[in-house]
């Protein structure tokens, strides 16, 4: 679109304005080509006509869209232009008090002359580690940029900050420093960052002075180097500088101060240690008096002289530096003192009684003599003799002043070099961060060398800057693929040229200063005649002592007078050789003359843009600005070496005043700083640039339908933006974003304006006239009944006669006589037409309530029945549990007894092995005696002849054994016999049961043909029932395909168990038993049948009883009959199982036709047995448990077995005997999983034929139907049979019904069967416990026999609660209990604190002993092994959490059981006798408390780190409320170095999760709710501070919208608080801050009383916040409204006496106290054992 068809009417316009530099106009007609002015509407309501020339129409530029005015870029603009960036600048300036400001690459620092609570350590932790651009602009957000490019590109920075005087820059330098110093913390002893920060206040001691634009202004320039080592922390810094203003220490304008150091020492003239200064007031020194100033407001000199020593001291400089410092300086005051006279014209001299000359000899060792001298007089030196000459006053006044400056410059460059040398910290300096602190362009009413040197310098930071927007802005385009043009911008190379070249002025000035009698008038002539023809160069008109510059800023006029003279710096011989002869050391070298060094070289090595000037001789190559071009050079090589970022510090008004904003005075400054130059090269090509999801959120309104339904959200917005836009060049699409020129964006803000005031438009007409037309239908209606009324009354008067009415008198007489004998008769009839009907209806009413009484009847009886049995059920399981429960104890009882019995053998062994020593002592003794040795040998004779006797006796009984063998060889085979013909049997009654199942089938056929004959008879109402009938088939198929899935779990439960069982008796191994015990064996098995036998004939009763509560009172004793088998002995077999299975399919069918009407009853009992089901699965996996944990008892048994037995010959003869029990045993398993298969097998015939009923009742249905199209012509016929028709159809319903309840009871019994084959699994296992239980008899006939041996008496004891633990398993304890212990072991997470009772426990029973070392040796044990895990996992929530738990129950143990009373308030009396006697540990709690403390805080670090990055992101950013966009596009260019390619996206339920799983793992370790509560209210402070934080630091977050999201986002907080149960925590009042925030931002804000609402309401804010809030609100759309000024002062005024904090941000380091709430245990310590998982086996329990 053409720029000129943006000037139509309402469009807002800059013009020109003498005081305000542009003002804003509206446009009041539309502008064509070739009209001659442009008709304007000012402000101010006057019209003004603005001049256009009609051949070149040059019109003023364009205003921006209030949506784009306050964006924090200025390159986010659409129109880009000098008065929209002076606009944007003010308004963020004036109205949201907002000093910082992007302008692509560059910071916009203006200066608010005020305090601002935006620097704290809060706001730096909130901007380390955000990209630039996510939040407002800032100081901090530059540094974070540079040190985040440090870091991961391993380049070094600089950060440039300039600026005119007064403006700010050294507080930005400042800033920046202690932003690297606080986020780079090295921990280190040497404390570097504390140093770089302290060198500040001394550089700006002796650098600084108070001027006419500043009261701290820096008179030198500074480029402070701040190095990183390779973990990116600060190792050291080094200082160069730049130009100090040496004059300054001579003379000072009015209103002007010299260097603050003076003042500072004069401040402190009183104290001891300057009273060898002979100090006075700075009124009384010439040097600090010129300028009329001696203070400054608002600074304490003496404050900041005891800072200035301190920060010395900081640095390592000690007392005897700093007292030749002060001694120099305070002789420098002294000189500026000494008086000198005039003798004569032409002569000088200074009195030797001067005491200020004697004070400054004194101080700095010079000898007064020759220092009169050489004052006032000058040694020529000729070809032939030397003359000394005298000197007038004035030359000798000037000779003083030169060595007063020469003195004080010495004295700052060693003071830098010292600084520089403390700043050095041992180590290689990696990469380095650069802050340049330099002067700005600089013109005033009279520019002298030193505006002249700063100029020139900012020439070539200028051309640096260019090059560096220039090539960004080029990768910029590469980046997005698009084509890159050329860009016109200013190039100041010429003004350089100007300067440094060749014949330039500094070489002309260089030149001039060779020649002894070079005067300024002779260099100024030669400047006219050589750079006459420079265009850049100009002589004024109305003077020949000067010259203009046309700088990249501004023309400069330089007056001549003293370039020569500064630029020699020239001090007399004499005196320097004066100073170098001072006794006083440092003086002395000052002035010694040494080599200069060459610099030495960096890292880097970098070609400077442009060759340096090399000097022709020795005294050019030391002029000052000789020096100055050689500094620069080396400066911009560092600067092209390093990755620049820009600070521009903008003077907002010459006044100083806060927040006041001199448009002229901040036009001068953009155009001076480089402002305006980034906004010219910016315009020239594309300068809006938006995402594509940012332009599809924006102008979603401008799309058409076909537009919006395109899924590809890229191509949409490239077809609506060629649509909108016809020129292509308007615009460029990149690979990520839109390149739009200038004014794009504000036409595309037009059209959406205009779109949406179209809508509103048709919103309001639609209105309006839905409003009209009910008002008019209103209006209309009451006209209409008036003239009703009016006309009857008219009709009424013109037709009524007294003969008329006596005829309608009679007329109405007689008809209320007919119609009261028509309504009698009505009524009579009525009257019996409805006596009739309610005796009919009350008759049906009670025959219907009579079977409903009946139906609950027998509902009631089934339903006892049915709780009757499944009570039984619960019981049997609960039995069966018990009975588990208890083995398993018994188990564990018994392997402590093997225990006992080890420690009790080990004994026995040491005893044995001392008795063997003792008698192996005998025999060497008796060894002489000849005789005893013949009867041993005797003796052994008869032992042998003993021990065949024995073996053959063995012989015997195994042959014995081996004939019981063939006994029960011989019996399992008559066991087989039987099995095969009870297994003929039960084949037979399937046959017979298949047979009936037969003729019930035939039965059913029958019944079925009647109902058809009565379904034939059926009329009207067969329509819908066959719907319902195909609904019931549905329903069947579903409630079939159901039951097959149950059985088919139930069949796979039933598996699982078995493998369990199976693998189970695998890890069972077969004790071979005794010779004497063998016969019992068999007495056990013949028990064991008599049981089965038992348990067979208590099944086959439960059968009977369970069908005849089933069958009731219908035909139960024929019933009974046909199932009861003939031979009562075979009910003990398997097959019993078959057959009680067919017994009740029998049952079911008899059921089925005599109870069809009990369909509740059985849904009900379906849905119990499913909830026992699945409480079966809950016992089978506690059943898992104690079978793993029996599985290791059996392991451990068989270990002692096999030891215990291998002494004993008979064993191999009795495994053959065992292996052929444990086949037997195989054998009956296999029988088992055989039933259970035939089972499964008549399962599925079982579910095939109710499938073909299904199949057959399908077929009859499609036949019912073609009869029914029949039936519809005798629809009148069969209309009085309805009623019964419908109750016969009912019937028919609940008959087709119980095929779906045949199937449920089907389902029922298959799961009761399942139950009985798990009993019969049981029996397995009742054979496994029989085989412990001789295992446990074989072990106890052993300790029997050995007690018998060594006749000692074991009497049990019970456990006192305690672990006896040796010295010498103190380390693994430790080791196992703590270093190596894993928090997700189900061990440990069963028993919450299980490893603190164990620690406990072992204290306890050192305790008991009285053993203070060992106690002491433990305690301090546990307490190092705990920190050394915290240390070691300080990342590991989960150990944290774990350790943090622990901790707390051991300092409740410690509590509980320390015999204090009130601890022991909640105590058992067994509890109270376990209490510790001997020992207080009081100071262990404490030691153990501290440490919880630490491990707490820990643990909130832990959790902090892990959920901050979701914060911000999912509080915040995310857009928790769907179709509500709380975000507006702004365009800003954010640094492509600065993205992070983060793809996660957290939300709100990102947060939830985090917390919840932190929650989880907590309760998961038992950690103690009260304590759970206090972590849960510190995470929500975190997240309430965080997201504030982040509020007060971005503008775009302040919105109206934004509020609604941040509520929402509270809700769901409460409703996780809600969920969990900790309301109490009291963690929601943490959020009561951010909530006020939310409602601040949605609350109108205009009225006065709309004020004092936000002051009641926002109790939780301070005022700074509520004010920044107000100021950082902004709208998103054109429809909102701004908060106002004088609204914000409004507020302000009624907060003046609200006392409060006046700190911007929350501390988010903040920490609520933590307590640990005692909380007494119940667990018993006697009670606890020590499970084997965690190895600690060598404990004892006692």
């Amino acid at each position: 679109m053409a720029l000129l068809e943006l000037y139509t009417e309402y469009t807002r316009v800059w013009i020109p304005d003498p005081q305000n530099v542009w003002k804003s106009a509206e446009i009041v007609a539309d502008f064509h080509v070739g009209d001659p002015h442009l008709e304007l509407l000012l402000e101010d309501v006057t019209v003004h006509h603005y001049a256009v020339d009609s051949s070149n129409p040059k019109l003023p530029p364009l205003r921006n869209p209030d949506i784009l005015v306050g964006e924090n870029d200025l390159t986010a603009l659409s129109y880009l232009h000098e008065p929209a960036v002076l606009h944007n600048l003010k308004v963020r300036f004036v109205e949201s008090k907002i000093i910082y400001t992007y302008c692509g690459i560059i910071l916009v620092a203006v200066n608010p002359y005020r305090q601002l609570h935006i620097y704290g350590d809060a706001v730096i932790h909130a901007y380390s580690g955000q990209n630039m651009g996510d939040m407002d602009p800032h100081i901090f957000a530059v540094a974070e940029e540079a040190y985040k490019q440090m870091a991961r590109n391993h380049k070094n920075q600089s950060i440039i900050v300039s600026g005119e005087s007064g403006a700010g820059k050294t507080v930005s330098a400042r800033y920046a420093m202690r932003y690297f110093a606080v986020v780079s913390k090295s921990g280190s002893k040497t404390q570097v960052e504390d140093k770089v920060l302290a060198s500040n206040p001394i550089t700006e001691a002796i650098g600084n002075a108070k001027t006419t634009r500043n009261d701290n202004s820096s008179r030198f320039g500074k480029y402070t180097e701040i190095g990183f080592d390779r973990r990116n922390r600060i190792i050291g810094a080094n200082m160069r500088t730049y130009l100090l203003e040496k004059s300054r220490v001579v003379f000072q304008a009015e209103n002007e101060r010299n260097y603050h150091i003076f003042y500072q020492m004069c401040s402190c003239m009183d104290l001891p240690e300057f009273k060898s200064l002979r100090l006075l007031s700075a009124d009384r020194f010439q040097y600090t008096c010129m300028g009329g100033e001696i203070s400054i407001e608002g600074v304490n000199d003496r404050k900041d002289m005891e800072n200035t020593r301190r920060t010395f001291s900081m640095l390592g400089l000690k007392d005897d530096f700093q007292s030749d410092v002060f001694k120099v300086l305070a002789g420098i005051l002294h000189l500026g003192n000494v008086e000198i006279r005039n003798v004569g014209s032409d002569k000088s001299s200074v009195s030797y009684s001067d005491p200020h000359l004697a004070t400054f000899c004194e101080l700095l060792g010079v000898p007064v003599d020759e220092l009169v001298r050489w004052l006032c007089h000058r040694r020529i030196v000729l070809v032939a003799e030397t003359v000394v000459k005298p000197v007038p006053r004035e030359r000798a006044v000037n000779a003083r002043d030169a060595l007063a400056k020469q003195i004080y410059a010495h004295l700052f460059e060693f003071v830098i070099h010292k600084i520089n040398t403390a700043l050095k910290v041992p180590g290689k300096q990696n990469t380095f961060i650069g802050v340049l602190d330099i002067y700005g362009f600089e013109t005033f009413d009279i520019n002298s060398f030193e505006q002249f040197c700063i100029n020139y310098a900012n020439e070539k930071l200028q051309q640096q800057f260019n090059l560096h927007v220039f090539k960004l802005e080029q990768e910029e385009y590469m980046k997005e693929d698009i084509p890159w043009t050329l860009i016109d911008f200013y190039d100041n190379q010429p003004v350089i040229d100007l300067i440094e070249a060749k014949m330039g002025i500094l070489d002309l000035l260089d030149e001039e200063c060779l020649f002894p009698q070079g005067t300024d008038h002779n260099w100024l002539q030669k400047l006219y005649n050589y750079l006459e023809s420079n265009p850049l160069f100009e002589k004024p008109r109305l003077s020949n002592e000067a010259f203009v510059i046309q700088h990249f800023a501004d023309k400069v006029e330089y007056q001549c007078k003293g370039f020569l003279e500064k630029n020699r710096d020239a001090l007399y011989e004499e005196l320097v050789d004066t100073m170098r002869v001072s006794k006083f050391p440092l003086l002395a070298a000052f002035f010694h003359e040494e080599e200069q060094s060459t610099p030495t070289s960096k890292s880097f090595k970098v070609r400077p843009a442009r060759p340096g000037v090399k000097a022709a001789n020795k005294q050019l190559r030391t002029s000052v600005g000789d020096k100055f071009r050689s500094s620069l050079y080396l400066l911009m090589e560092t600067l092209n070496a390093t990755t620049p970022h820009y600070v521009r510090c903008i003077k907002p008004n010459d006044e100083k005043l806060p927040f006041e904003y001199d448009s002229r005075r901040v036009v001068q400054q953009l155009r001076a700083c480089g402002v305006l130059e980034t906004i010219h090269i910016s315009a020239q090509s594309y300068p809006s640039r938006w995402t594509y999801i940012e332009f599809y959120s924006r102008y979603s309104i401008l799309m058409t339908l076909q537009e919006g339904a395109l899924n590809d959200k890229k191509q949409t917005c490239k077809t609506v933006l060629q649509r909108l836009i016809q020129d292509s060049n308007q615009y460029k699409f990149g690979r990520t974003k839109i390149f739009f020129r200038a004014g794009q964006v504000a036409y595309l803000e037009k059209l959406r304006l205009d779109r949406l005031r179209g809508a509103c438009v048709v919103i309001q007409k639609h209105a309006r006239g839905w409003s009209q037309r009910r008002k008019y239908r209103r209006m209309r209606e009451a006209a209409i009944v008036l003239q009703e009324y009016i006309r009857g009354k008219r009709q009424i008067r013109k037709t009524v006669t007294a003969e008329r009415l006596k005829q309608g008198w009679a007329a109405l007489v007689i008809q209320t006589r007919w119609r009261g004998y028509r309504m009698r008769q009505i009524y009579q009839l009525v009257h019996l037409a409805a006596i009739t009907i309610q005796a009919f209806t009350r008759g049906w009413i009670a025959r219907k309530r009579y079977k409903t009484m009946m139906e609950e009847q027998k509902a009631l009886i089934l339903q006892k029945y049915a709780r009757a049995w499944l009570v039984r059920r619960r019981f049997q399981t609960m039995r069966r549990l018990v009975l588990n429960v208890q083995l398993s104890y018994r188990v564990q009882q018994l392997r402590k007894k093997i225990e006992e019995q080890n420690k009790e053998n080990r004994g026995l062994m040491e005893r044995l092995t001392s008795l063997a020593n003792s008698h192996s002592q005998g025999l060497e003794r008796l060894q002489s005696l000849e005789a005893q040795l013949k009867k041993s040998a005797n003796e052994k004779v008869s032992l042998e002849a003993r021990e065949k006797k024995a073996k053959e006796d063995a012989a015997l009984a195994t042959a014995q054994l081996q004939k019981q063998n063939d006994a029960l060889l011989r019996e399992k085979q008559n066991l087989e016999k039987e099995y095969d013909a009870h297994t003929k049997e039960a084949k037979d009654s399937f046959d017979q049961i298949k047979r009936t199942l037969q003729e019930e089938k035939e039965k059913e056929e029958r019944l079925r043909k009647i109902a058809e004959n009565n379904i034939e008879i059926q009329r009207q109402d067969h329509e819908t029932e066959v719907g319902s009938l195909k609904e019931d088939i549905r329903r069947l198929k579903e409630e079939k395909v159901s039951l097959q899935r149950q059985i088919e779990e139930r069949g796979q439960v039933t598996s699982e168990l078995q493998d369990q069982v199976i693998q189970l008796t695998k890890h069972v191994k077969v004790i071979p038993e005794l010779r004497k015990d063998l016969h019992h064996l068999q007495t056990q098995r013949n028990t064991m049948d008599r049981k089965m036998k038992e348990q067979s004939e208590q099944a086959r009763a439960k059968m009977n009883e369970i069908t005849r509560q089933l069958l009731a009172v219908v035909e139960e004793e024929e019933v009974l009959k046909g199932f009861t088998p003939d031979d009562p002995e075979k009910i003990y077999e398997v097959e019993d199982l078959l057959t009680a299975f067919d017994g009740m399919q029998n049952a079911t069918r008899v059921l089925e036709n005599h109870q069809r009407e009990q369909k509740e009853s059985y849904e009900s009992r379906v849905e119990g047995l499913k909830l026992k089901v699945e409480h079966l699965e809950n016992e089978n996996n506690q059943f898992k448990n104690l079978f793993q944990e029996k599985s290791n008892i059996n392991e451990s048994i068989r270990h002692e077995v096999s030891r215990l037995t291998s002494e004993n010959s008979v064993i191999p003869e009795l495994k053959l005997q065992v292996s052929e029990l444990q086949r037997q045993k195989q054998e009956l398993k296999a029988q088992t999983e055989e039933q259970t298969r035939n089972l499964a097998q008549k399962t599925e015939e079982i579910s095939n034929v109710l499938q073909k009923k299904v199949d057959e009742e399908r077929s009859q249905r499609r036949h019912f139907e073609q009869h029914a199209e029949e039936l519809d012509e005798e629809k009148r016929e069969l209309q009085e049979r309805v009623e019964e028709l419908e109750e016969e159809n009912e019937h028919l319903k609940r008959q087709h019904s119980m095929e779906s309840e045949a199937k449920t009871r089907l389902s029922q019994e298959a799961s009761r069967l399942a139950a009985e084959n798990m009993d019969c699994e049981e029996q397995l296992d009742k054979k496994d416990r029989l085989i412990k239980k001789l295992q446990n008899q074989i072990k106890s006939l052993e300790t029997s026999q050995r007690a018998k041996q060594t006749s000692a008496v074991i009497t049990p004891k019970d456990y006192l609660g305690m672990l006896e633990c040796t010295r010498e398993d103190e380390p693994r304890l430790i080791q196992n209990i703590i270093l190596d212990l894993k928090p997700k072991g189900v061990v440990v997470n069963m028993i919450p604190g299980l490893p603190a009772h164990i620690l406990f426990m072992c204290v306890r029973h050192a305790d008991y002993l009285n053993d203070g070392a060992k106690l002491k040796s433990l305690m301090n044990a546990i307490i190092s092994a705990v920190k050394k895990v915290i240390l070691d996992h300080h990342k590991d929530f989960e150990i944290l959490s774990f350790w943090l738990s622990n901790t707390y129950h051991m300092l409740n143990c410690l509590k509980q059981y320390s015999g204090e009373e009130e601890f022991m308030r909640q105590n058992t009396a067994r509890q109270n006798k376990n209490c510790l006697q001997n020992f207080d540990l009081s100071e262990h709690r404490q030691i153990l408390s501290d440490l919880a403390i630490h491990i707490y805080h820990q643990v909130i670090t832990v959790m902090e780190k892990t959920l901050a990055p979701a914060i911000v992101p999912g509080m915040l950013e995310h857009e928790s409320l769907q179709g509500i966009s709380s975000m507006k596009p702004t365009g800003f260019r954010k640094r492509s170095n600065s993205i992070y390619e983060d793809s996660e996206t957290y939300t709100i339920s990102s947060i939830l999760q985090q917390i919840s799983l932190f929650h989880n793992t907590m309760s998961q370790h038992g950690m103690e709710q009260g304590l759970i509560r206090q972590v849960v209210k510190q995470l929500f402070f975190l997240v309430g501070a965080t997201t504030l934080n982040n509020i007060m630091l971005r503008k775009d977050m302040c919105s109206c919208r934004k509020g609604m999201q941040i509520r929402c986002n509270i809700s769901y907080l409460e409703e996780w608080l809600k969920e969990k149960q900790l309301q109490s925590s009291n963690a929601i009042e943490t959020l009561r801050p951010l909530s006020q925030v939310a409602w601040l931002l949605q609350v109108n804000k205009s009225t006065d009383d709309d004020a004092k609402e936000i002051i009641a309401t926002c109790t939780e804010l301070n005022p700074v916040q509520i004010v920044k809030i107000l100021n950082s609100y902004t709208p998103i759309d054109d429809f909102e409204k701004r908060v106002t000024s004088s609204f914000v002062r409004k507020v302000q005024s009624l907060l003046q006496d609200h006392d409060g904090s006046t700190q911007l941000m929350l501390d988010t380091q903040y920490r609520f106290q933590v307590t640990f709430p005692f909380c007494a245990s119940s667990q018993a310590l006697e009670l606890l054992q020590v499970p084997s998982s965690l190895h600690l086996g060598f404990l004892s329990r006692i």
